[in-house]
Protein backbone atom coordinates (compact mmCIF):
# COMPACT_ATOMS: atom_id res chain seq x y z
CA UNK A 1 0.00 0.00 0.00
CA UNK A 2 1.38 3.63 -0.96
CA UNK A 3 1.95 5.92 1.80
CA UNK A 4 -0.70 9.20 0.74
CA UNK A 5 0.00 12.34 2.80
CA UNK A 6 -1.78 15.78 2.58
CA UNK A 7 0.17 18.64 3.61
CA UNK A 8 -2.25 21.43 4.58
CA UNK A 9 -1.05 25.60 4.67
CA UNK A 10 -2.82 28.48 5.37
CA UNK A 11 -0.53 30.71 4.44
CA UNK A 12 1.77 30.92 1.14
CA UNK A 13 5.19 30.55 1.92
CA UNK A 14 8.33 30.90 -0.28
CA UNK A 15 8.87 26.87 -0.02
CA UNK A 16 4.72 26.13 -1.00
CA UNK A 17 4.52 28.39 -4.21
CA UNK A 18 7.70 26.68 -5.53
CA UNK A 19 6.16 23.63 -4.74
CA UNK A 20 3.10 24.70 -6.26
CA UNK A 21 5.11 26.40 -9.20
CA UNK A 22 6.89 23.10 -10.42
CA UNK A 23 3.85 20.61 -9.88
CA UNK A 24 1.50 22.76 -12.06
CA UNK A 25 4.16 22.66 -14.59
CA UNK A 26 3.40 18.77 -14.82
CA UNK A 27 0.01 19.00 -14.83
CA UNK A 28 -1.10 19.30 -18.71
CA UNK A 29 -4.66 20.35 -18.15
CA UNK A 30 -4.15 23.13 -16.74
CA UNK A 31 -4.25 26.71 -18.82
CA UNK A 32 -0.92 27.57 -17.79
CA UNK A 33 1.89 27.17 -15.07
CA UNK A 34 2.11 29.22 -11.93
CA UNK A 35 4.87 31.18 -11.12
CA UNK A 36 5.74 32.09 -7.68
CA UNK A 37 4.78 35.48 -8.63
CA UNK A 38 1.34 35.06 -10.23
CA UNK A 39 1.01 32.98 -6.80
CA UNK A 40 1.70 35.66 -4.47
CA UNK A 41 -0.24 38.41 -6.86
CA UNK A 42 -3.46 35.58 -6.72
CA UNK A 43 -3.18 34.59 -2.51
CA UNK A 44 -1.49 37.27 -0.90
CA UNK A 45 -3.35 39.06 1.74
CA UNK A 46 -5.81 36.23 1.27
CA UNK A 47 -7.03 34.12 3.50
CA UNK A 48 -6.60 30.44 1.88
CA UNK A 49 -5.95 26.98 2.36
CA UNK A 50 -3.37 25.43 0.04
CA UNK A 51 -3.39 21.52 0.18
CA UNK A 52 0.08 19.49 -1.17
CA UNK A 53 -0.31 15.92 -1.76
CA UNK A 54 2.56 13.54 -1.55
CA UNK A 55 2.93 10.15 -2.22
CA UNK A 56 5.55 8.06 -1.17
CA UNK A 57 7.44 11.61 -0.57
CA UNK A 58 7.00 12.73 -3.85
CA UNK A 59 4.82 16.06 -4.21
CA UNK A 60 2.15 14.07 -6.19
CA UNK A 61 -0.28 17.11 -6.54
CA UNK A 62 -1.91 20.17 -4.91
CA UNK A 63 -5.49 22.15 -4.62
CA UNK A 64 -5.87 25.96 -3.61
CA UNK A 65 -8.73 27.89 -2.36
CA UNK A 66 -9.74 31.12 -0.95
CA UNK A 67 -11.74 33.04 0.64
CA UNK A 68 -14.82 35.13 -1.68
CA UNK A 69 -16.35 36.52 1.77
CA UNK A 70 -17.48 35.18 4.71
CA UNK A 71 -19.94 32.91 4.35
CA UNK A 72 -18.31 31.65 0.11
CA UNK A 73 -15.24 29.98 -0.64
CA UNK A 74 -13.64 29.51 -3.57
CA UNK A 75 -11.97 26.04 -5.02
CA UNK A 76 -9.62 28.18 -7.19
CA UNK A 77 -7.02 25.73 -8.67
CA UNK A 78 -5.94 21.77 -8.37
CA UNK A 79 -4.37 19.37 -10.27
CA UNK A 80 -2.99 15.70 -9.73
CA UNK A 81 0.36 14.87 -12.03
CA UNK A 82 -0.66 12.28 -14.21
CA UNK A 83 1.64 9.57 -12.57
CA UNK A 84 -0.22 9.56 -9.88
CA UNK A 85 -4.31 9.76 -10.76
CA UNK A 86 -6.37 6.82 -9.90
CA UNK A 87 -5.33 6.71 -6.28
CA UNK A 88 -7.92 9.39 -4.86
CA UNK A 89 -6.07 12.31 -4.19
CA UNK A 90 -8.14 14.70 -5.77
CA UNK A 91 -11.04 13.60 -3.70
CA UNK A 92 -9.36 12.93 -0.99
CA UNK A 93 -8.17 17.03 -1.20
CA UNK A 94 -11.49 18.02 -2.34
CA UNK A 95 -13.20 16.34 1.19
CA UNK A 96 -10.04 18.20 2.99
CA UNK A 97 -10.99 20.99 1.85
CA UNK A 98 -14.62 20.55 2.12
CA UNK A 99 -14.11 19.84 6.30
CA UNK A 100 -11.71 22.75 6.34
CA UNK A 101 -13.97 24.98 4.92
CA UNK A 102 -16.65 23.95 7.17
CA UNK A 103 -14.48 24.00 10.40
CA UNK A 104 -13.73 27.78 9.14
CA UNK A 105 -17.55 28.73 9.08
CA UNK A 106 -18.20 28.85 5.44
CA UNK A 107 -21.68 27.85 4.42
CA UNK A 108 -21.00 27.59 0.92
CA UNK A 109 -17.64 26.00 -1.88
CA UNK A 110 -17.75 27.72 -5.26
CA UNK A 111 -16.00 26.25 -7.96
CA UNK A 112 -15.46 26.23 -11.70
CA UNK A 113 -14.50 23.56 -15.01
CA UNK A 114 -14.72 23.24 -18.16
CA UNK A 115 -17.16 20.81 -20.39
CA UNK A 116 -14.26 18.78 -21.13
CA UNK A 117 -12.89 17.58 -17.71
CA UNK A 118 -15.19 14.89 -17.44
CA UNK A 119 -12.96 13.41 -14.60
CA UNK A 120 -13.49 16.66 -12.46
CA UNK A 121 -16.92 17.48 -13.32
CA UNK A 122 -18.22 13.50 -12.32
CA UNK A 123 -16.11 14.00 -9.04
CA UNK A 124 -17.97 16.86 -8.32
CA UNK A 125 -21.31 15.69 -8.84
CA UNK A 126 -20.85 12.51 -7.23
CA UNK A 127 -19.74 14.66 -3.89
CA UNK A 128 -23.28 16.80 -3.93
CA UNK A 129 -22.19 19.77 -6.24
CA UNK A 130 -24.82 21.41 -8.06
CA UNK A 131 -24.06 23.51 -11.74
CA UNK A 132 -25.54 26.85 -10.70
CA UNK A 133 -24.29 28.29 -14.46
CA UNK A 134 -23.12 27.76 -17.87
CA UNK A 135 -20.75 29.88 -19.78
CA UNK A 136 -21.21 29.15 -23.32
CA UNK A 137 -17.87 28.69 -25.99
CA UNK A 138 -17.76 28.06 -29.08
CA UNK A 139 -16.73 24.83 -28.89
CA UNK A 140 -19.10 22.76 -26.52
CA UNK A 141 -16.36 21.26 -24.76
CA UNK A 142 -14.74 24.38 -23.62
CA UNK A 143 -18.07 25.47 -21.79
CA UNK A 144 -17.16 26.51 -18.05
CA UNK A 145 -19.35 25.61 -15.58
CA UNK A 146 -19.84 27.06 -12.69
CA UNK A 147 -20.78 24.71 -9.50
CA UNK A 148 -21.19 25.22 -6.09
CA UNK A 149 -22.25 23.23 -2.60
CA UNK A 150 -23.94 24.34 0.11
CA UNK A 151 -22.01 23.18 3.59
CA UNK A 152 -23.28 21.74 6.71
Amino acid sequence: MLTIQIEAHTELTAEVANHIAAISARINELDRAQTVESLHRKLDNQACLILLAYVEGELAGFKIGYQLDNQRFYSWLGGVDADFRQLGLAKSMLEYQEKWATKQGYQRLEVKTRNQFNTMLTMLVTNQYHITQVEPAADPADNKLFLHKELA
